[in-house]
């Protein structure tokens, strides 16, 4: 892991640099990715106290992203996501720690109106100074999630067995953020 001291301070995530995607199997046999477009988040990183940082982060769940309209919609109806009564994702942080070369974010995951705390573990990829003298960190992390335990259970069996749509989603995110402060 880079050295996190560079990291110090508050920070706000570039959506025009980030990806906060998703993938999950589908028929069993191959891969479905999508992202959310549009999202807002930041976070506080205090290096010599991690206890004391904090994060979060809301996306429109109307704005679910599979490059394919008609599974977008499929995503954003009362089946899956229900946009109209849900419209966000969101994210907050309880607690932050290392963990070896990671840095672990625990929080409050809210999908589908349901909150489950989650850990994610992220990668500090290093902080960088853009060619207009903008300071830029990088994150990257994966987890695990299982939309049932969100409320999203809705799937069809197949004849040769198993569903259509997995129930682990594997949740990717690439961050890259702004210093604020």
């Amino acid at each position: 892991m880079a050295d996190l001291n560079a990291a110090n301070g508050t920070w706000v995530i570039d959506a025009a640099h980030s990806t906060i995607g998703f993938q999950a199997r589908h028929l069993m046999v191959s891969k479905v990715r999508g992202q959310f477009d549009a999202y807002e988040g930041g976070f506080t990183i205090d290096a010599a106290n991690l206890a004391a940082s904090s994060a979060n982060f809301t996306a429109q769940a109307a704005s679910i992203n599979t490059s394919n309209a008609d599974r977008d919609g499929h995503l954003k109806s009362a089946e899956f996501l229900d946009v109209e009564q849900f419209p966000t994702v969101t994210f907050v942080s309880t607690a932050v720690a290392a963990a070896g070369d990671k840095i672990v974010v625990t929080g409050d995951l809210t999908i589908h109106g349901v909150t489950k705390s989650v850990a994610v573990p992220y990668e500090f990829v290093g902080v960088s100074t853009d060619p207009w003298g903008n300071t830029k960190a990088g994150f990257e992390a994966e987890l695990e999630i299982e939309r049932s335990d969100f409320g999203l259970t809705w799937n069809a069996a197949l004849e040769t067995g198993g569903v259509l749509i997995s129930d682990k989603i594997k949740l990717v995110l690439d961050v890259q953020a702004s210093k604020q402060a």
